[in-house]
């Protein structure tokens, strides 16, 4: 290179006594006793440069001049460092550069935060300046992760014969749960495009055209309301193949993702992931998308309570709910009175009347509710729940309708696995949740929606129950679920015409808005259509469990912030109104 012979990580012993140029940015600058060093930055490490007052006193005086992020080359011989200051924590710690030629290609204002360490600086102050936090190496750190894990991806995918085809930015607006972004027209006065949510109706036109294995790392938009950790525009991998069944679309995931990890992350996975139905999984965690990586299930309790002298418990059973438990072992040892009281206020933030509770201790069983319970009760319960209960274990009981009971007794399953240290905090656990419902009763108006969308496959032994009893129907939809978060949805597609056209009537879609949301499609799907399906993987949400980030923002280079604004930019911003006429648009 015209610049520099190496990098700033690439020197070591073996480079003693070479003539060598470096590049990059004053990290820190330390004089000791008139002799000055820097710490010469750049993507691919650190290397100590020395500045001494004798051959070159002008070099010298020139090097007292630098500043942190001053941009440099340096031209030296590389020496090894003296006895007692080599820096085991850097790969050049053994070496530095004793410098001889000085070339300051631009200088640096004073940064508005300090490059090194690790001081709290405020998401704000770093977005606006996210040109110089991306100098950081804690920063750059997720985004290189994020540059080999989806170089992994295309190269597996590829290597199984999968083309990678770009889908179109300016599309038609096709609602799919979340608002458009909508593009207006200049040529077209009144219309518009819209930016796509997925690339979901193009990627089936592939599969109608013939190509059988598509992918593509697609941008997709959703214009939601604010929500923690999400982003108006995302990065998904977009994949679809064509006559498949579900475990054919696993089995492709499972490889990839073995191989993506051993070589992105450096583990080894097992494989075939755990598959779980979405019935089984609520009932077991009270959650679709379960970390597995810690044991708590819950119990269905009802039986052992059918003739309770609780009235809360028999009411509920009375009312058509039911009792779930859920041990929490050692709990009754650990948690204090205001523990349980703290667990109690944590239900009722999550919509719950209360959290009945018992306590297993050396005296016995200490509870509020524990002198309305029989003996003969306490028993079952022991004998329902995993290894029974012992001194030191808890239960905590939710009553309530099914769907309600088992969502907080998974919100406590969390909670308490918080609380008593059983949520690890590396480790991997990957699990296919399936079966989802196909359809959803929307209370307010009573009419059918489509849980993952109109286009979801239905599982054969419940074809005949659409119409009939909707709210039983199994869909051909999988969740793929890491560490309790979804990072991958899809389905198996409907390609059958009649079966489609009934799906939209039970959801309310007349022929004609059927027409006009996916005309294009459903005149596709009547020159042949082969049986297909796909799934979307979130590689932003990936990268952040993987590089271990509590926000997708921290591995996106630019993000926008929870208020979808860049601080960067100043974007979204108002326009020219030159503009807004040659569109025909008026601010309201």
């Amino acid at each position: 290179m015209k610049h520099r012979t190496h990098t700033n990580g690439q020197l070591n012993r073996a480079h003693v006594g070479q003539t060598v140029s470096l590049c990059g940015w004053a990290a820190t600058l330390r004089d000791h006793g008139g002799v000055n060093f820097v710490d010469l930055r750049d993507r691919w490490g650190v290397t100590q440069v020395v500045f001494r007052p004798e051959p070159d006193k002008d070099l010298h005086a020139r090097a007292r001049e630098l500043r942190p992020e001053y941009c440099v080359r340096v031209t030296g011989k590389v020496t090894p460092r003296p006895e007692g200051t080599v820096n085991t924590k850097l790969p050049t710690g053994e070496i530095e550069v004793e410098v001889q030629s000085l070339e300051v290609f631009s200088r640096s204002k004073t940064p508005p935060f300090e490059m090194e360490g690790n001081q709290a600086i405020s998401e704000e102050v770093r977005l606006k300046h996210r040109y110089l936090d991306l100098r950081r190496s804690a920063t750059q750190e997720p985004l290189f992760f994020r540059s080999r894990l989806i170089n992994a991806i295309r190269q597996h995918l590829t290597g199984r014969e999968f083309i990678e085809v770009e889908t179109p930015i300016l599309c038609k607006s096709t609602p799919e749960g979340a608002r458009d972004y909508l593009v207006p027209s200049r040529l077209n006065h009144g219309e518009f495009f819209a930016l796509p949510q997925s690339p979901q109706l193009f990627k089936q036109l592939l599969m109608v055209s013939g190509f059988e294995r598509y992918f593509q790392i697609a941008k997709c938009f959703r214009d939601e309301d604010l929500r923690a950790d999400r982003q108006p525009e995302f990065t998904q991998l977009d994949l679809e193949m064509s006559f498949v069944n579900e475990e054919d679309i696993f089995e492709v995931i499972e490889s990839m993702m073995a191989e993506v990890f051993e070589k992105a992350a450096g583990q080894k996975l097992t494989t075939p992931f755990p598959r779980l139905s979405y019935a089984d999984a609520m009932a077991r965690f009270g959650s679709d998308k379960p970390d597995l990586r810690f044991a708590l299930e819950i119990r269905d309790a009802s039986e052992v309570f059918a003739e309770t002298g609780l009235k809360i418990f028999k009411q509920t059973l009375d009312g058509g709910g039911v009792i779930l438990a859920l041990k929490a072992p050692g709990a009754g040892g650990r948690f204090s009175r205001k523990d349980f009281d703290d667990m109690v206020t944590f239900a009722k933030s999550q919509g719950a009347a209360g959290l009945a509770y018992l306590k297993w201790t050396a005296a016995g069983i200490e509870s509020p509710i524990a002198k309305f319970l029989k003996a003969e009760e306490i028993a079952r319960l022991g004998e329902l729940l995993p290894e029974g209960v012992k001194e030191g274990d808890a239960v905590f009981f939710a009553a309530d309708k099914k769907r309600p009971a088992q969502l907080l007794l998974g919100a406590v399953r969390l909670e308490l696995a918080r609380r008593l240290g059983m949520r690890p905090q590396g480790g991997i656990s990957l699990a296919w949740i399936h079966e989802f419902p196909l359809l959803q009763l929307n209370a307010e108006d009573g009419k059918w929606n489509s849980e993952h969308h109109p286009f979801t496959g239905i599982h054969p032994e419940d074809t005949g129950l659409l119409g009939v009893d909707n709210g039983a129907i199994r869909s051909l939809s999988y969740d793929l679920v890491l560490n309790g978060n979804e990072i991958a949805s899809g389905s198996i597609r409907i390609h059958d015409a009649v079966l489609q056209e009934k799906v939209f009537e039970t959801i309310g879609l007349d022929p004609e808005e059927c027409r006009k949301r996916f005309g294009f499609l459903l005149k596709a799907f009547e020159y042949g259509p082969p049986p297909h399906g796909g799934i979307a993987i979130g590689l932003d949400r990936l990268t952040a469990i993987l590089t271990n980030r509590e926000s997708i923002r921290d591995v996106i280079a630019f993000p926008k912030t929870q208020k979808a604004i860049c601080p960067l930019t100043q974007a979204p911003s108002e326009v020219d109104p030159v503009q807004l006429k040659d569109l025909g648009l008026k601010i309201a």
